[in-house]
């Protein structure tokens, strides 16, 4: 029951809360409307209405309430200025100064010195206030100066960095001008390597099958990995070996090839032989001899 209490309560005061927003925003509206003149327009009053209202109303009022002051404070300045001038219009006339009694010219004076205090935002016309006007003038024409110098620096700064970003939009234009003039030979040439790509694919499918194929044929050869290049190699020295050691053989088979198949006429063979290789023999000899007898001349 307590929890409950404690809600209605919260849920009063919010309600209570609203109600009161709503009042204001209502008064505030009625006040400003009919300042104008108007009525107030009917229109639905939302939450969200009503809270941009209410913060309207809020900050309208604060500085209702601040221009109220200020504009206190404005007159009461007016007031007190109205009777430091009559208190000075008095002791001016007392001297024989009044206005009525001085020269145009004179007047004149007086309206420019006026003029320039106002200018210089002084409130009298002290030789001293105005020193100290100017040099503050001065200060500020020094730091507007500064400032200037400042701007003009950065404006040629500027001015620069826009004369090379121009030049450079210019180059990207060229080379965009030139890119677009050149698109069809790109285009040829993109389409050629297009080309070319799917005749590369086409190969690489076919090299791929021989591959397999070669594969498959030195499978069935036998061929293993153990079979390299030096293997290769060192079976091919040793064939020259074997080849060196039954050259030899071989040539003494195909002299017996060609002996006759008879035994006598082998024989006979054997002996025609016998006799060519004395006789050949015998003209080496003598070739020889004859080579080493025969006198140098």
């Amino acid at each position: 029951m307590e929890v409950v209490g404690d809600l209605f309560s919260v849920n009063s005061c919010g309600w209570n809360s609203d109600a009161v927003r709503i009042n204001e925003v209502k008064a505030w509206l009625t006040a400003q409307f009919e300042a104008a003149g108007r009525e107030v327009p009917e229109f639905e009053y939302t939450p969200r209405s009503v809270a941009q209202l209410h913060a309207l109303a809020t900050l309208s009022q604060s500085r209702s309430r601040a221009a109220s002051i200020v504009a206190d404070d404005l007159r009461l300045k007016a007031t007190e200025y109205r009777a430091q001038a009559a208190r000075i219009r008095e002791i001016l006339d007392s001297a024989g100064l009044s206005q009525e009694r001085l020269t145009p010219d004179a007047v004149s004076s007086v309206q420019v010195v006026a003029s320039v205090a106002n200018l210089l935002n002084i409130r009298d016309t002290e030789s001293s206030s105005f020193v100290v006007a100017m040099g503050d003038l001065s200060l500020r024409k020094a730091d507007v100066d500064e400032k200037r110098a400042k701007v003009q620096k950065d404006s040629k700064a500027l001015l620069e960095y826009t004369r090379k970003a121009i030049a450079k939009l210019n180059d990207l234009k060229k080379t965009f001008i030139k890119f677009d003039n050149e698109i069809d030979v790109h285009v040829a040439q993109v389409e050629h390597w297009q080309r070319n790509m799917t005749i590369m694919d086409s190969k690489e499918r076919q090299y791929l099958l021989q591959l397999n194929n070669y594969k498959a044929l030195l499978s069935r050869v036998g061929y293993t990995s153990e079979i390299n290049h030096g293997v290769l190699m060192e079976m091919a020295e040793h064939k020259k070996d074997l080849e060196k050691k039954t050259k030899p053989i071989l040539d003494t088979l195909r002299s017996y090839q060609d002996l006759p198949p008879d035994k006598a006429l082998a024989a006979l063979a054997i002996e025609d032989k016998k006799r060519q290789y004395a006789a050949a023999e015998k003209y080496l000899e003598e070739v020889l001899h004859s080579a080493l007898t025969t006198p140098e001349l």
